[in-house]
């Protein structure tokens, strides 16, 4: 099957969004909670998180066009400047599908769709305390992308809460430990499984793999 660029811009919408939305394969599933400068607290799935350096610890995400639409998540965001980002677990994926209703600004998610509150370390903005791994965030820039009028948040990690058995010694973390789910598209979860633990590459190290003929 081959598609042409004039052939997806053929497509249906829904069509089209289903599969431009899942070509980039298995995203992390989070959810991301705000606070308004009025206390009302909120929450929405995202699967555009995505590690930007660890020196300082910066990590973004994509928010769609806000021309149209109210962004309750963004304005939170600029309005106290913190947020908090919170792996969705795979036994948490139907609650936190819905999220992404399109709730009153007066509805808080959390209460909503059946998920706890948590305010730790004096931070003002909620974590998830269903989540085992969850991020306390600073927001550093927003970049509008031009192409499409989304925006790119840039945001420091603060605050950052692992479970003992999901670490190693090196820093690296065991994703299926700590059940978490991804998604495929806007509504396909699927939940990790560790396939394998290589060594750093290096090429003096590199095995010797079975060519393809």
């Amino acid at each position: 099957m081959h598609y042409t660029k004039e052939e997806i811009e053929n497509l249906s919408k829904v069509k089209r969004l289903n599969l431009i939305n899942s070509i980039s394969g298995i995203k992390p599933a989070n959810l991301i909670g705000t606070i308004s400068s009025e206390e009302q607290s909120n929450l929405a799935i995202f699967s555009s998180i995505v590690h930007l350096g660890s020196n300082p610890a910066l990590l973004g995400f994509i928010l769609r066009p806000t021309i149209d639409v109210p962004r309750h998540t963004y304005q939170n965001i600029l309005d106290n400047s913190c947020y908090t980002i919170n792996h969705v677990t795979a036994a948490h994926t139907h609650q936190a599908h819905y999220t992404s209703a399109k709730f009153d600004k007066h509805i808080s998610e959390f209460e909503a769709c059946g998920f706890t509150e948590e305010y730790l370390f004096g931070f003002n903005a909620p974590f998830v305390k269903e989540s085992k791994i969850k991020m306390g965030m600073k927001f550093k820039e927003a970049i509008p992308i031009q192409s499409n009028n989304t925006v790119l948040i840039i945001g420091q990690v603060h605050h950052l809460v692992i479970p003992e058995n999901v670490m190693n010694a090196e820093g690296q973390l065991d994703l299926d430990k700590a059940d978490n789910a991804g998604i495929s598209g806007l509504n396909n979860y699927y939940s990790l499984t560790k396939v394998a633990n290589y060594p750093y590459a290096r090429v003096h190290e590199l095995p010797k793999f079975n060519s393809k003929q």
